[in-house]
């Protein structure tokens, strides 16, 4: 019998995908826990329509994080920090940098998202915003002495 997967099934397969298991098993196992359906043409054409949707759903993201990139690309941004003459009191969070660039660009980027090395004196600092799961944007980080 042909089933197509509501959830993820360690042993079968992943959510969305149309499986063959024995009668007893789906009948007695998958259908009872809404672990599956049964794979006629009605589920069929829903799955299939379900995933066109993620398909356009996905370019979608991916368009806008490739405007996002060329936004972001080469930014240069200035923090002011206090600190001493050579060190800062505390650090340059990847926080900061996205507050700063959410006033700067307008786009709201999650902290998550920024990885930069620790900031912890004056300087010149890369940070690397990723955008999507390929696609990622280099940005400038000065910190400069608040006066």
């Amino acid at each position: 019998m042909e089933v197509i997967l509501l959830q993820d099934v360690k042993t079968l397969g992943k959510k969305d995908q149309i499986v063959k298991v024995s009668d007893g098993y789906a009948r007695n196992f998958l259908f009872p826990k809404k672990l599956a359906v049964e794979a006629n043409a009605v589920n069929k054409n829903a799955i299939e329509i379900h995933n066109k949707a993620e398909e356009n759903k996905r370019k979608a993201e991916k368009a806008k994080a490739e405007e996002d990139k060329k936004l972001l690309e080469n930014r240069a941004l200035t923090i002011k920090a206090k600190g001493s003459s050579t060190k800062l009191f505390g650090a340059i969070t990847s926080k900061e940098i996205a507050d700063a660039l959410e006033k700067e660009s307008g786009l709201a980027i999650d902290k998550k998202k920024i990885n930069v090395s620790n900031i912890k004196t004056y300087g010149e600092y890369t940070a690397e915003v990723k955008l999507y799961p390929e696609i990622a944007a280099k940005i400038t980080v000065h910190v400069v002495p608040e006066e």
